[in-house]
């Protein structure tokens, strides 16, 4: 009897102790997911570090008709046991990109992105089943999109995945946090909007201290004059008629928008890969983002 009064005081006391954890916020931190792993290895980058591109994708099975591969596809690298490749070796395929929309979204875009340096598109992950002596054949797994001739390869390498933070304690209402600042200078793909789960890219990165797991709030100053985005300027008030305020009142003296937030996945000399993990409305390139 005592041996069953026992076991269920030490029963109340774990769950006590549960849902202390629980008042505390564990449980939050806890069921909080990691990123996926198409969001780390499917982020790309913009870096200036040299990029070996000597081994690349040069064909596949069925290339008389197939001009991309994907899941399953078996494609040919121009490297074999020759140069050191053997069954088993894995690849992370990635293709240099451009903007080819040649469309600058605010006013500093093209100097910004020109000095994080190249960008860089994750195309997904093959692993080698057979190496000859110039060529080897590999099977594409984890594609992030469409794998084509000329893709570069690279050795695969395990990357961090950060831990994510609960969204319960976001403050849309923040002060400045006296941190380094940045601005959100693309979005994946030159994607000139993003949200909840989109990949961008921030003009600060290592060398000025930003490490994998680092959060960046992202906001945005009111009348905002460098952004090519919103409205024509004094639409609401000079055009169509509605209420303006008694005096002009300068950016520096309004609140600022906070619009989300986002945890790095990747860093470089000059920049950052940040999946956004909260937002409140459309985040732009243009905004402004900080250090949490």
């Amino acid at each position: 009897m005592r041996r069953n009064i026992l076991v269920l005081g030490l029963s109340i006391a774990l769950l006590s102790a549960g849902a202390l954890a629980q008042d505390n916020g564990l449980r939050d931190r806890a069921a909080v997911p990691p990123p996926t792993q198409q969001d780390v290895y499917c982020s790309g980058m913009i870096t200036t570090d040299h990029v070996s591109r000597s081994t690349q994708l040069v064909s596949g099975e069925e290339a008389n008709y197939v001009l991309t591969f994907s899941d399953g596809d078996y494609v040919y690298i121009n490297k074999g046991s020759d140069q050191g490749v053997k069954a088993g070796d894995v690849f992370q395929v990635m293709r240099p990109i451009a903007n080819e929309t040649y469309v600058q979204f605010f006013t500093w875009q093209d100097r910004l992105l020109h000095a994080m340096g190249q960008p860089w598109e994750d195309e997904g992950r093959v692993k080698v089943v057979v190496a000859h002596k110039k060529v080897s054949i590999a099977q594409v797994f984890d594609s992030c999109s469409y794998l084509q001739r000329g893709d570069v390869l690279l050795p695969y390498q395990e990357r961090p995945v950060p831990q994510l933070k609960s969204e319960a304690n976001f403050d849309r209402f923040a002060p400045p946090s006296g941190k380094k600042k940045a601005m959100v200078v693309a979005g994946k793909g030159f994607t000139i909007q993003a949200g909840t789960n989109s990949v961008v890219y921030v003009n600060l990165g290592a060398s000025q201290g930003v490490k994998v797991g680092d959060y960046f709030r992202i906001y945005r100053y009111e009348d905002n004059g460098n952004s090519f985005v919103y409205q024509t300027p004094n639409m609401g008030t000079s055009v169509e008629g509605f209420g303006s305020g008694p005096a002009h009142y300068p950016v520096k003296d309004l609140p600022r928008e906070i619009l989300g937030e986002g945890v790095v996945l990747r860093t470089f000399s000059n920049s950052s890969t940040v999946l956004i993990t909260y937002s409140l409305k459309q985040i732009y390139d243009g905004d402004y983002c900080e250090l949490e």
